[in-house]
């Protein structure tokens, strides 16, 4: 089994107001309301308004196609360090700053500040770091990239098939890439317009 991602947009002063020992546990239970999924119906997709009964602060994104992975996130990062340097200057300044809050990883292996400031000092070890943790500033600045960056998304195309294309992998050709930061773009855009954060956790 591989890296899932669970995507919420949350209420982030709701969040804040929430003890610092529930608030692992409740955006978990966004994330996968057990008690409330129905296991033979078809896969929910794109917004599902509230994640959970229990939190209504919070909704959850489901992404076309990617089965909750996170393996096309990560080689959509992939793809586009493959294109970059083809990239325009404004393209590559954009979507530079988006997908860098987004889905490319710095390499740290760490939690930043953000992240640090939502949970105790000392957090239990078994829980696994958040894949993204975004808090409105941040994703109203997100959203502003991607209205700049996806009325040039297009003319990348040409491009990205010759230095980024790989068929058979995750994410092989530009129609699933672009589709993919699309999507990205929805959760940015409706998170932005209420104000909300974004956490990203591995499940």
């Amino acid at each position: 089994m591989g890296l899932d991602i669970t995507v919420l947009a949350v209420d982030w002063e709701r969040l804040e107001r929430t003890p610092f020992e529930e608030r692992y546990a409740l955006l978990e239970d966004a994330a996968l309301p057990e008690d409330e999924c129905d296991w033979d119906a078809e896969p929910e997709r794109g917004w599902v308004w509230p994640a959970a009964s229990g939190v209504p602060w919070c909704g959850r994104y489901e992404f076309h196609g990617t089965t909750g992975s996170y393996k096309p996130h990560f080689w959509a990062g992939q793809a586009w360090e493959d294109v970059r340097e083809h990239a325009g200057p404004e393209q590559r300044a954009h979507l530079d700053a988006f997908l860098q809050g987004l889905i490319r990883d710095d390499g740290t292996g760490t939690e930043d500040d953000t992240v640090s400031g939502l949970f105790p000092a000392d957090p239990d070890p078994w829980r696994r770091r958040l894949l993204l943790a975004c808090p409105p500033a941040t994703v109203s600045a997100l959203a502003g990239r991607w209205a700049r960056a996806e009325p040039l998304l297009e003319s990348l195309r040409e491009q990205y098939g010759v230095h980024a294309a790989c068929p058979g992998r995750w994410i092989e050709d530009f129609d699933e890439f672009s589709g993919l930061l699309r999507e990205w773009g929805v959760v940015v855009t409706e998170a932005g317009r209420r104000g909300w954060g974004l956490v990203g956790l591995p499940l």
